[in-house]
């Protein structure tokens, strides 16, 4: 796992945030943070939660070197006293978080850190990194398994990744959101993420001959061999030559686990004509692989088209995420403690009504349909309420609170779970392995509707009376110019 320092991979002002709430005493001061965002990447109906696991390494090796504190004082902005505090920094406070894999949606906390407010500037922007990153590619990796409807998808993007972190890490988002492996060798080294892979056009050249080329290929693989058949004419070389290949050299020895990939021209027309020719051959047990530029619509497309393709190589459209290439989540205040322990809520108000907050420091918790599994709703509590399921529950939409839903046969799931506690790690962290699967699990608690790619189901995020009224009487306070608190 990552044992890098990142403390100081953060905005410059949260450093000079930080001095000044050292002078005047804030650094004392309990403060709530939330992570959330705004709006789903390509109008989808749900994101999901990654980036947890990076963020618990990140917080278990936060502190400034020697180094940092020279480099900071030689900036000449910072008071000696702050930079003597740096010396022992470490993180005290309590992280809450969805577990990765969990489906969100926006405006609701997919973390939140309670912490003095130094600790907790400091750490928005390496937080908002990993909760930004993984979340937008295990976003667009879901929604192209889906789009495949069932046949594999394998990550192929790191050539094209921002980033030698944007390769290894994304490759990770890939496999939480669906995909069954990746091209990048790092991320299989370092997180378990199945890496595989076999030739590209290069080695058919290298070669006299095409077939020369394969049969090699399969004499040194016989377990793993998919040829690349489009270096030079995918049905009158290509295929024909991969056939010949595997009929001398694997069908003998009985192996059935090899195929061929497409990679360019008409994947549709390729992947029915070589389909034709590999069963006519008695190939019927031979994988069709296609690759080169695909996302989800145009997978969707192939599949319309009922093109003869098993896996499909996904790269630069995966993990650039480039249809939508923006996250967009945001870390935003909502609550500080005063003197007496007293938790004040706090809001930012603008005139975007999107980008008003839900203020104070709140719980989340996701209502389940008990006859059909499926999720029904979202709802924001205020940190001392519950919500007791064997009784009815009445929700209501906060932007039109006469449209209302009273829940009867439900169940009610709080989903933060705690992952620190007084700054020492209390969340026992699953394998990746076991977060694709809750993934999956989770994902099938959402109704079809929610799911589609064009004009998806609203899913709601209601508010709880407590917390509305909370809210309604911040922004009541703000017409008159009155102190919001």
């Amino acid at each position: 796992m990552n044992k890098d320092n990142f403390t100081m991979l953060c905005d410059f002002y949260e450093l000079t945030m930080a001095n000044g709430y050292f002078k005047n005493g804030f650094y004392k001061r309990t403060t709530y943070f939330d992570v959330f965002f705004r709006n789903v990447p390509d109008n989808g109906g749900f994101a999901i939660a990654a980036g947890l696991d990076q963020i618990i390494e990140y917080i278990k090796e936060l502190h400034f070197s020697a180094e940092d504190i020279e480099f900071l004082r030689s900036k000449k902005i910072f008071d000696e006293e702050f930079l003597e505090y740096l010396k022992d920094f470490r993180f005290t406070g309590d992280i809450y978080a969805v577990p990765e894999g969990t489906p969100v949606f926006p405006h609701e906390p997919v973390l939140t850190v309670k912490a003095p407010a130094i600790e907790a500037q400091l750490i928005e922007t390496y937080i908002l990194l990993a909760i930004n990153h993984q979340s937008l590619i295990a976003t667009k990796a879901n929604r192209i398994v889906r789009a495949a409807n069932g046949r594999t998808v394998l990550e192929f993007g790191s050539r094209r990744a921002q980033g030698a972190d944007g390769a290894v890490i994304g490759a990770r988002a890939a496999y939480i959101g669906g995909c069954a492996g990746t091209a990048c060798t790092l991320t299989d080294f370092k997180y378990g993420v199945p890496a595989g892979g076999t030739m590209a056009h290069s080695w058919v050249q290298m070669f006299d001959t095409e077939y020369d080329a394969f049969r090699t290929y399969c004499e040194i693989y016989p377990d793993n061999a998919v040829l690349l058949v489009d270096t030079y004419n995918t049905l009158k070389s290509g295929v024909p030559n991969a056939i010949k290949a595997f009929k001398e050299v694997l069908v003998p020895k009985g192996i059935t686990n090899f195929g061929i990939r497409l990679d360019s021209g008409d994947i549709s027309y390729l992947s029915k004509k070589a389909r034709k020719m590999l069963d006519e051959a008695g190939l019927q047990c031979c994988k069709i692989v296609a690759s080169n530029s695909l996302d989800e619509y145009l997978i969707r497309d192939l599949m319309m088209q009922e093109a003869k393709i098993d896996t499909f190589g996904v790269g630069e459209r995966l993990i650039t995420a480039k249809s939508a290439p923006v996250f967009g989540g945001v870390y935003k205040l909502a609550a500080v403690e005063d003197e007496q322990g007293n938790i004040i809520p706090k809001i930012k108000i603008s005139e975007n009504t999107a980008k008003i907050t839900n203020p104070h420091y709140k719980k989340l918790y996701r209502f389940y349909d008990n006859e059909s599994g499926k999720a029904l709703a979202d709802e924001l509590c205020v940190y001392d309420e519950t919500i007791d399921s064997t009784k009815p529950h009445t929700i209501f939409d906060p932007d039109a609170i006469w449209k209302t839903k009273t829940l009867t046969n439900y169940t009610a799931r709080e989903l933060h779970v705690t992952v620190f506690k007084n700054g020492e790690l209390v969340y026992k962290q699953p394998s990746l392995y076991e977060i694709r699967i809750y993934c999956a699990e989770q994902l099938e608690t959402l109704w079809d509707e929610v799911k589609r790619f064009e004009n998806p189901h609203t899913y709601y995020v209601d508010l709880s009376k407590k917390l509305w009224d909370i809210k309604n009487a911040l922004l009541e306070k703000s017409k008159d110019g009155k102190d919001l608190k």
